[in-house]
């Protein structure tokens, strides 16, 4: 899996391209890690190139939601598919992060 990280002033936009799944999962939460622990808690996940997402791609996400929200951050989905978002609605997590259909528009939400 291939992720590209954009940092702007007031939010970072990490996309991954490619499966989200336990073998890439990790590689996902250790970019998102780095993000938090160097100050950036304002997150936009864009999904355009993403293909399938797994558990623990779901795990990843929610693990990170709690981490940013505890540091007063936020973060969002940009771009999901429509069978991420049925896979996400599925589990529940559609109701704790707001999706964005553009990246412009998860990135201005902030």
């Amino acid at each position: 899996m291939e992720i590209t990280v954009t940092e702007y002033k007031r939010v970072a936009v990490v996309q991954p391209k490619g499966r989200v799944d336990s073998a890439t999962a990790p590689e996902l939460e250790a970019a998102l890690g780095r993000l938090t622990h160097a100050g950036k808690h304002n997150l936009v996940l864009d999904f355009s190139q993403v293909e399938y997402l797994s558990s623990a791609g779901l795990r990843v996400m929610v693990a990170t939601l709690k981490a940013v929200r505890q540091s007063g951050g936020d973060l969002c989905l940009a771009c999901p598919s429509p069978r991420i978002v049925e896979a996400l609605h599925l589990v529940g997590v559609d109701a704790l992060l707001t999706m964005y259909d553009s990246r412009e528009a998860a990135v201005g939400s902030f």
